[in-house]
Order: structure tokens, then C-alpha cells, then sequence
């Protein structure tokens, strides 16, 4: 092969590889407190690509994640009290979470994967408690 032509080999390959990018992890802490906030995720609401993944740091005890709103297709998800947790985020869409113990003070979080909304409709219709309807609703409309 003659110079020129690896040499344009090479830069497809390159371009294709760079043009699909490498996953990422994002980290999201189970808080008691931030600000004047109480039970808490430190990001409400998060973007990031498929096949990201967020790790859930455990900061302060008594927290976790469930996953209560997602997809058609993605798996189910619900982490152990006071532990570490992290999640791949395989389709595209919304994902909806929550801290099973402290659901109805509003502690929530929303995934968006991909920039993709078709699943907004059946996120509205989850069945959220207390403090959480009122935040969701917030948190819905500010996408």
C-alpha cells in the first residue's frame, strides 16, 4: 500500500473511532443536606450518552437509588441502603429515580440518555409521593 493511501486509511479509521465517542462515568452523591436542601441527589437532573454510566457516591447513610420510571427495555434497578451504586445506561430515554426511604420528602432524579424524550408521557404518569410530585412536575418542565 503506498504512503498516501495508509496514510487515508488510517485517518477513516481515526475519524470513526473519535466520531463514537467512549463512555463516560458521572458521579451523583446521596446527600442529607445541600444547601438549604434536605435528602438529596447532588444532580437533580442529568444528560449523558448511552451507554454512561453514574455512580450514586453514598455520602451520608440511609440513602439509595431505584429506578421507578424508564424506558421500554431498560432494566430495573434498586441499590442497597448506604451503599455505592452505579448503573450503565443502555437505551436510550428518560429514567426516573428515587430514594426508597425518603421518596416522599422529594428526593428524585431524572437521566436523560441521548437527548431522547419519547418516553416523557409515561414518566408523567409514575406514581410519585409527598414533596416528589411537585418536583417532578418542576423538573419535567424545565427539560
Amino acid at each position: 500500500m503506498s504512503f498516501l493511501k495508509s496514510f487515508l486509511f488510517i485517518m477513516v479509521i481515526f475519524s470513526f473511532v473519535s466520531s463514537n465517542s467512549i463512555a463516560e462515568t458521572f458521579t451523583i452523591e446521596m446527600l442529607n443536606k445541600l444547601g438549604k436542601e434536605r435528602m438529596v441527589y447532588s444532580e437533580k437532573v442529568i444528560s449523558i450518552n448511552t451507554n454512561d454510566e453514574i455512580l450514586w457516591k453514598s455520602k451520608d447513610k440511609g440513602h439509595n437509588v431505584e429506578l421507578i420510571g424508564m424506558p421500554t427495555g431498560a432494566k430495573k434497578y434498586k441499590s442497597k441502603i448506604s451503599k455505592d451504586a452505579s448503573y450503565k445506561f443502555e437505551k436510550p430515554g428518560i429514567y426516573l429515580y428515587q430514594c426508597t426511604p425518603h421518596k416522599a420528602m422529594g428526593m428524585i432524579g431524572l437521566v436523560v440518555v441521548s437527548k431522547d424524550k419519547s418516553n416523557l408521557d409515561k414518566i408523567k404518569k409514575v406514581k410519585v409521593y409527598g414533596k416528589s410530585k411537585k418536583l417532578l412536575k418542576k423538573l419535567l418542565k424545565a427539560l
